[in-house]
């Protein structure tokens, strides 16, 4: 049994005649914190929603704690968050109705809903903003949002798609620091 948290084995994955991830083998180890760097187009994206479970490769595999992303991939979503890049949710809901709907795709119990509702709030700074509609929020916000989504169901591995995209600087740094609180406790 290995101690990495994902390990990538020669994962290839093409479109056409487009190879847009090359037989890549990477481990990732508990706490470790990993960037993805390259030009758009070079398979950052299509390599993170194969990790996620979204895609699969045309070759390889992917092992989230031990769980094939081929063979489990019920049980590797239950074990990590994915914040994709762009915010492709309904915006006519609350902040508070957005995350509710994720805690109940996540079969989080409605007493436990509320507490984990609260505490991602807290962590993403969104806290008293429950009321406030989704389509209102700034670039940065909307990020957070995402991140207080992806967390909810209080995933042991993350992956971020380009999670600063479009941030001002100040809120990069906040970003950071979220992130490096999150790699302290583990994930």
């Amino acid at each position: 049994m290995s101690d990495a948290v994902v390990e990538i084995d020669d994962v290839t994955k093409t479109f056409d005649d487009i190879v847009a991830v090359d037989r890549v083998s990477l481990r990732v180890e508990q706490g470790q914190t990993l960037g993805l760097i390259g030009p758009n187009g070079a398979g950052k994206t299509t390599l993170l929603r194969i990790i996620s479970s979204l895609a699969k490769p045309d070759s390889g595999d992917i092992r989230v704690q031990g769980e094939s992303v081929r063979e489990n991939p019920r049980s590797v979503r239950m074990k990590l968050g994915f914040m994709p890049a762009e915010f492709g949710s309904p915006r006519n809901l609350t902040i508070h109705e957005y995350l509710e709907y994720f805690g109940c795709m996540y079969a989080i119990p409605k007493g436990e809903r509320r507490r984990r509702i609260e505490d991602v709030c807290d962590l993403t700074d969104l806290s008293g903003r429950g009321d406030v509609m989704v389509k209102g929020l700034s670039t940065g916000n909307r990020q957070r949002l995402l991140l207080a989504k992806t967390l909810l169901h209080d995933p042991s591995v993350l992956v971020l798609d380009e999670p600063a995209s479009g941030l001002d600087p100040r809120a990069r740094t906040e970003l950071r620091a979220i992130v490096r609180e999150l790699a302290a406790m583990g994930k």
